[in-house]
């Protein structure tokens, strides 16, 4: 009974901290701070991400490999940031949380956000950015099990993924804009950042098209051999 407590507990403060706590102070850094004060939001975000990771932390040894494991995907998702237009950053994400489980995931897809925008430039957005592709990563652990078994599934998810992120970011673009929340504005920055989520839904349905197998398969070989 004490470990079935103990899994209850940790599970309640992953999903507590991934989409309670991580999204009110995204919002809150967005109406709340100004400009100068943004990354200390950012860094609070990282800080909360850190935290979802260590509720799936087990065994030591285990939690070690796994750590190590999830660095390098995020090395690997914030050198496909770079790829000019379509990018294989997001599908990568999906692909730690799919195989490494929703605790990676998400933290990949915050740090991937909060490291790579130290080149592309830090802002009040690194928060949404960071929540954005953190649930990303969050959700394809969830259901990994869904998206292991059909390809188009996982190709159709990815796509849906896309749509997603440009739509979260949206909302950032509607508070910052009008500091505080409009429907009408959002519908309307929707409707101007249709480009944008195209080649988001694109990009990942390419990505996971052609990465889903090769990089799942090492990713699988990889759990079996160090055991994580």
């Amino acid at each position: 009974m004490p470990v079935l407590d103990n899994i209850r507990i940790r599970a309640a403060v992953k999903y507590l901290i991934a989409f309670i706590l991580i999204p009110a102070m995204a919002v809150a850094g967005s109406v709340a701070f100004d400009e100068k004060r943004h990354i200390f939001i950012s860094l609070a975000v990282a800080v909360l991400a850190l935290l979802v990771f260590f509720t799936g932390y087990d065994k030591r040894q285990v939690g070690t490999r796994r750590m190590v494991i999830t660095a390098i995907m995020t090395a690997l998702c914030l050198i496909g940031r770079f790829i000019p237009v379509i990018k294989p950053m997001t599908a990568l994400i999906i692909l730690t949380g799919m195989y490494l489980g929703c605790e990676a995931g998400f933290l990949t897809g915050a740090l991937t956000a909060l490291i790579s925008n130290f080149w592309f430039g830090q802002g009040p957005w690194t928060a949404f950015m960071m929540l954005a592709l953190g649930l990303i990563g969050f959700a394809a652990g969830l259901i990994s099990g869904v998206l292991m078994k059909k390809k188009a599934v996982l190709i159709v998810f990815g796509a849906v993924c896309g749509a997603a992120y440009s739509m979260i970011m949206d909302i950032w673009t509607v508070l910052w804009y009008a500091e505080g929340f409009s429907f009408k504005l959002y519908a309307a920055a929707i409707g101007t950042s249709v480009p944008y989520l195209l080649s988001y839904v694109i990009s990942n349905a390419v990505f996971l098209y052609l990465l889903g197998k090769p990089v799942g398969d090492k990713l699988m070989r990889v759990k079996i051999k160090y055991g994580v």
